[in-house]
């Protein structure tokens, strides 16, 4: 996390609220399944594996197949983006393509490719702060934030830095507060929902082409 400048910070816990904002929307319809969140949907599918409730089980297969397949997508977008565009943008630009695939296939009428859309952008939103090909923070899911969290207190009870646990409870209270978000436009809006996290991600991906100089990971 030091290793983010003040603009790239801001950018990730603006992402993460938008993960957090999707995945409430796909959990709330999907009646309890995560769209961004594996490892609750990884211990579902094992639990269904070991009932044998073959409809959970193939939901499940489908939407981690899914999200593997958005990271595939995001880092080949990511790669083959240079040089013609920054590779942060350009899988910024494929997350907000996505979601309004899902935004067009839920007005047709098409509500689970909706779903497989906003899993795939899901997938591909981890490429966009990406270093030598590994991810530099998670923005979907939030265990290695918490696990940091844990760590850096326990560094302030030994005589280390005394707020450097507070970047990472900042980041978890950005898929938080998107998730709040997320569950009362569903509430009022149902899945036509997605359509808030279209224009959120096409206003992230118009202020990373804006800033593009000053985001570096």
């Amino acid at each position: 996390m030091h290793t983010l400048n003040r603009y790239t910070y801001i950018l990730a816990v603006c992402l993460s609220a938008l993960a957090g904002c999707v995945d409430a929307i796909g959990f709330l319809h999907l009646g309890g399944y995560f769209i961004s969140f594996m490892s609750g949907n990884s211990t579902r599918f094992a639990v269904n594996l070991a009932d044998g409730h073959m409809p959970a089980i193939l939901l499940l297969g489908k939407i981690l197949a899914l999200f593997v397949a958005g990271t595939m997508l995001g880092v080949l977008v990511r790669h083959f983006s240079k040089p013609y565009l920054s590779g942060m943008v350009a899988v910024l630009v494929c997350v907000t393509a996505l979601l309004a695939a899902a935004a067009f296939s839920h007005r047709a009428g098409l509500d689970m490719l909706a779903i497989a859309c906003m899993t795939l952008a899901m997938g591909a939103e981890n490429a966009v702060l990406q270093r030598n090909g590994d991810v530099v923070i998670g923005l979907t899911y939030m265990t290695g934030t918490l696990v940091k969290i844990g760590q850096r207190l326990a560094d302030v009870l030994l005589g280390g830095a005394r707020f450097a646990w507070l970047p990472y409870v900042i980041l978890w209270l950005g898929l938080l507060l998107g998730g709040i978000t997320g569950t009362v436009l569903f509430s009022l809006f149902g899945l036509q929902s997605i359509w808030i996290a279209v224009l959120w991600s096409a206003s992230l991906t118009l202020a990373a082409i804006l800033l593009q100089h000053r985001l570096a990971v």
